[in-house]
């Protein structure tokens, strides 16, 4: 098993826990100081996490976060400014939303980290759910965000990201790339009977891309440019994989998943399903095998010490913000009310424990927890601590002394 940190970075100071400061620099994240405290702790983090043996640093990607929580604005950028401190690490934005980006733009800065890095990038690919943002940068495609309920808004946010992605892989594997999408509206070179009166015609008939410019001098494709340090492209990872039409796809594209699925049994079957799927695209992956699962993991000397020092710093924020988005639901149990939501009451450490998104306790005790996962799925690949609740809330000390007890107690078990 390979091991990752999840960071929803949180600019320290905000939120719940620091009401009165974050009412103070509203909207604090429009404040330099309090995000040049963000930059900070998670360049530490990044570092750290490094230095101990993890494998992998993910992030995702929000914007528009006045408040100051999920404060990743381009993870591609920040992961950037990461690769140039650390040395060993593989760096994973998860994901860059599809639906609000120029594909071949896309394409080149995904490229240009893989060579900064020199492929210790994994590419997250996701559809992207809240609205006040992707209906915002997404409006270029007419996609709204992702709703997964299969309504015509969500059938276009499907069908936008697969096509985003398509010319991502295109522009990334061909020399010279020529393409008209209906999809999107969407035309290379454009428009797509040829770009006329480049002046430079006999520069690249001479030097470009083969097929790049005809014999009378008109563009008839592009060359996008570099191509990926990894070949054909990083591996391409998914964020948070539930749905059953996610997982399908994602085994169809060659995407690995990461599930928030918080019971093993859940875990365990959409895993199952996408081994099937993978076998009938020709890859025989053993149960668990390419795939990821993300949990809450805090841990002290003991349980009462380590529910004290986490689950506190998690509950209020994660039921506030979280828990209207549906992201509550993953705190189900067969006692709860099946016609009635899940009550943000409930949103608490408790309930995380006992449904297993979250492994608090001892690192005895969240050994268990994993050796569960395992027992359902002998070959799970990655096991992803998600820092809910811990970066930008709790003292930056104690953020990684939770990765280094983690780093050396309990991922020696587990390592490959």
């Amino acid at each position: 098993m390979k091991f990752a940190i999840f960071l929803n970075p949180q600019i320290p100071g905000s939120g719940w826990a620091a009401e009165d400061n974050a009412k103070a620099r509203r909207p604090i994240g429009r404040d330099v100081e309090s995000y040049q405290k963000l930059l900070h702790e998670v360049r530490e983090i990044a570092v750290h996490a490094d230095r101990i043996g993890f494998d992998a640093l993910m992030m995702t990607e929000h914007h528009f976060h006045s408040e100051g929580f999920e404060f990743s604005v381009n993870p591609l950028m920040f992961l950037t400014d990461l690769a140039a401190r650390t040395e060993r690490i593989l760096l994973a934005p998860l994901g860059i939303v599809l639906p609000a980006w120029d594909p071949i733009r896309a394409a080149e800065d995904v490229a240009l980290l893989d060579h900064f890095s020199k492929g210790r990038l994994r590419l997250g690919v996701a559809r992207g759910y809240q609205n006040r943002w992707m209906n915002v940068l997404g409006q270029r495609w007419q996609a709204a965000a992702a709703r997964s309920d299969g309504s015509k808004s969500d059938n276009r946010n499907f069908d936008v990201f697969g096509e985003v992605l398509k010319i991502m892989k295109m522009a990334w594997a061909q020399d010279s790339l020529r393409y008209k999408s209906d999809v999107l509206d969407y035309e290379v070179p454009a428009p797509y009977s040829g770009i006329e009166g480049w002046p430079a015609a006999d520069w690249t008939r001479t030097f470009g891309a083969p097929g790049e410019i005809d014999e009378n001098g008109i563009i008839q494709s592009v060359s996008v440019c570099p191509k990926p340090y990894q070949n054909p492209h990083p591996e391409l990872w998914q964020p948070f994989t539930v749905s059953d039409r996610s997982v399908i796809r994602a085994a169809q594209e060659g995407i690995m998943p990461w599930m928030f699925t918080p019971n093993p049994d859940d875990h365990a079957a959409k895993a199952k399903l996408y081994q099937e799927e993978c076998g009938r695209q020709g890859k025989d992956y053993k149960l668990g095998e390419h795939t990821g699962i993300l949990k809450i993991v805090g841990m002290a000397d003991t349980r009462e010490e380590a529910i004290a020092t986490y689950g506190t710093g998690m509950q209020k924020d994660f039921a506030s913000f979280f828990g209207p988005f549906g992201y509550l639901e993953v705190l189900r149990t067969k006692e709860d009310d099946k016609h009635k939501p899940v009550s943000p009451e409930k949103g608490d450490f408790k309930r995380m424990n006992e449904v297993e998104m979250a492994l608090l306790g001892t690192p005895d005790d969240v050994k268990r927890g994993i050796q569960r996962m395992l027992d359902r799925m002998p070959d799970l690949e990655w096991f992803g601590l998600f820092m809910q609740g811990q970066q930008g809330v709790l003292p930056l000390d104690t953020v990684k002394r939770n990765l280094e007890m983690f780093a050396t107690k309990v991922i020696p078990e587990f390592q490959d």
